[in-house]
């Protein structure tokens, strides 16, 4: 089963409800390299199921002492293809290795380059 790493409203009850249809359980890690960001969100749905215009985002800086905490969660594929469809066009999502040294996804900042 994937691993999908969320530095941001994929951790709300809510939002894990609306997309997944279940509460997901997880643990706590951090993403190695990257830094926070705001992004402001138009997209109705997205609005309406996190309550919140603005969302966290992140970008790949290469130094190790930047550092996202977050949670990390055990979901299907098929939960996967719904976290997509949740979030807006400015993320992207890749493979990154966490600070636990476990292989996860996150969704990271599609307007800038790719880290790999």
């Amino acid at each position: 089963m994937p691993l999908l790493f969320s530095y941001g409203t994929l951790q709300q009850d809510e939002v894990q409800v609306a997309t997944f249809g279940r509460l997901l359980h997880g643990q706590r890690d951090e993403l190695v390299g990257f830094e926070q960001s705001v992004l402001s969100i138009s997209d109705p749905y997205v609005v309406e199921t996190s309550g919140k215009t603005e969302h966290l985002i992140v970008s790949f800086t290469g130094d190790d002492q930047n550092r996202v905490s977050g949670m990390v969660f055990e979901i299907t594929d098929d939960e996967l293809a719904r976290a997509d469809e949740y979030e807006v066009r400015e993320y992207s999502r890749i493979t990154v290795e966490l600070a636990s040294g476990r292989q996860a996804w996150v969704y990271v900042d599609a307007r800038v380059a790719d880290p790999s």
